[in-house]
């Protein structure tokens, strides 16, 4: 599930429950679809209540990276979960600056 807004040129999606296969391209498409009409500069993926996450969110995170680059924005990954930092870690995605 995720909660999206938009204030102050920062789209703000907030995560919850469980990012697996099933539910990542659903997160994507409602993600991608604010973040292209509204063209924010910054997007923030919220992890604070997801509870479980299988590698589908660590693609999601990459893909809207990518996204969000190529409209011009930069992308801040915050409260992430303790029980999933280390999947951070491991994944990379420390190295590209977005985990706050």
């Amino acid at each position: 599930m995720v909660d999206i807004n938009f204030q102050n040129g920062t789209v703000t999606a907030r995560l919850s429950g469980e990012i697996d296969h099933h539910i990542a391209p659903q997160l994507r498409g409602q993600i991608d679809a604010r973040c292209e009409s509204l063209r924010p500069a910054r997007l923030v993926l919220d992890f604070g209540r997801v509870g479980f996450m299988d590698s589908s969110g660590i693609g999601l995170v990459m893909g809207r990276y990518r996204m969000i680059s190529l409209l011009g924005g930069r992308l801040e990954v915050v409260n992430i979960p303790e029980n999933l930092r280390k999947i951070f870690v491991l994944s990379g995605l420390e190295k590209l600056g977005v985990m706050k």
